[in-house]
């Protein structure tokens, strides 16, 4: 009888047969290296910033530590760091203050506004060495905050889709003519990726491209960047629009229709509740896939590394890892200057 407690009684020099041994390509670190499926490197991070008016020092986000609001010099700073640490992408929100904002989300066709000033700025000082997106959304304009316009229906105040994708253009025009190499239209209206080609192709912008916000679910991981963009709806929610988290299928269309629609590359938003998704999508589609690593999901990591919980480096490297090896080309990530500097990936 074996005696787990007594190893005299365990067989050990019966012949164990094991065909395959997995552990053989684990055995050092140059060999694990050398075998890896999944490879991150600097150019596959997208960096976010957020852009004030004006000037002034930064202003830190509360809730996303590391993360402030920037005023133009500040913002060209931190550009040129992304460059010399490989991060190539960038992507621009606007904040602007309450007084700028109206019913219709008007200052976000303004050419003087934030984002404008930040691209004519960064593609005079960097040129082609940087890649430049910009969120084209009505939330942060709207004194209201929600993505859209709003109006009076039987059932109540609803968004109005069609009369949204007109403000949604004149956003992506200013963008344009400013010097954006892609908008990315995040506000979830139907049909927007259509009518943003259609604008960019008339105005002469048919090499400027889209990033869709193809999957954006209503999740709770926003709550930070909504501080940080001053974006909150002053009113309801916004799952009218957003996408049901209880929802799979609906993903692949709207990934489907916006790709018909001629949308460059599609993004999927939150990104690790829905790493499923990511995978799905993948097979079926050849464009490039984002994968936007939200607010929330940055501020777990970093209140648990404060809190003793985790070692954030192994954490963050085992985030991105994971997005990308569920099929993400590229990753918006508030960890990219972090990550590269500090040598995490």
């Amino acid at each position: 009888m074996l005696d787990l407690k007594n190893p005299e009684t365990l067989p050990v020099d019966a012949p164990v047969q094991i065909p395959r041994r997995p552990r053989r390509l684990r055995s050092s670190a140059a060999l694990r290296e050398s075998v890896a499926e999944t490879h991150l490197r600097p150019a596959n991070l997208i960096a976010p910033f957020f852009l004030k008016p004006g000037s002034g020092p930064a202003e830190p986000i509360g809730t996303l530590p590391g993360i402030a609001r920037l005023s133009l010099d500040d913002f060209l700073r931190e550009a040129e760091r992304a460059l010399n640490l490989g991060v190539r992408s960038l992507l621009l929100f606007g904040v602007l203050p309450e007084a700028h904002k109206d019913p219709l989300g008007l200052s976000a066709a303004d050419p003087r506004g934030p984002v404008p000033g930040a691209l004519r700025a960064a593609r005079k000082a960097f040129g082609e060495a940087v890649v430049l997106y910009t969120d084209v959304c009505l939330c942060a304009h709207t004194s209201h905050g929600h993505c859209g316009v709003l109006k009076e229906t039987p059932r109540g105040v609803r968004i109005d889709n069609d009369a949204s994708l007109r403000g949604l253009a004149a956003m992506a025009l200013v963008h344009a003519e400013a010097g954006a190499d892609f908008v990315a239209p995040s506000d979830m209206m139907d049909g927007r990726v259509a009518y943003l080609r259609q604008a960019l192709d008339q105005a002469g912008y048919s090499e400027v491209g889209i990033l869709s916000y193809a999957v954006k679910y209503a999740s709770a991981f926003y709550g930070p960047f909504r501080e940080a963009a001053q974006s909150a709806p002053s009113f309801g929610d916004r799952a009218s629009y957003q996408m049901d988290i209880r929802n799979r299928r609906e993903a692949l269309l709207e990934a489907t229709l916006d790709e018909a629609e001629g949308a460059d590359l599609l993004m999927v938003k939150p990104a690790l509740a829905y790493l499923d998704i990511l995978a799905r999508l993948r097979p079926i589609t050849h464009l490039p896939l984002v994968a936007y690593n939200v607010s929330g999901e940055y501020a777990m990591v970093k209140a648990a590394a404060q809190a003793g919980a985790l070692e954030e480096a192994r954490a963050v490297r085992e985030t991105l890892t994971a997005l990308k090896r569920a099929g993400a080309d590229l990753i918006v990530s508030y960890h990219a200057l972090e990550a590269v500097e500090k040598q995490w990936l």
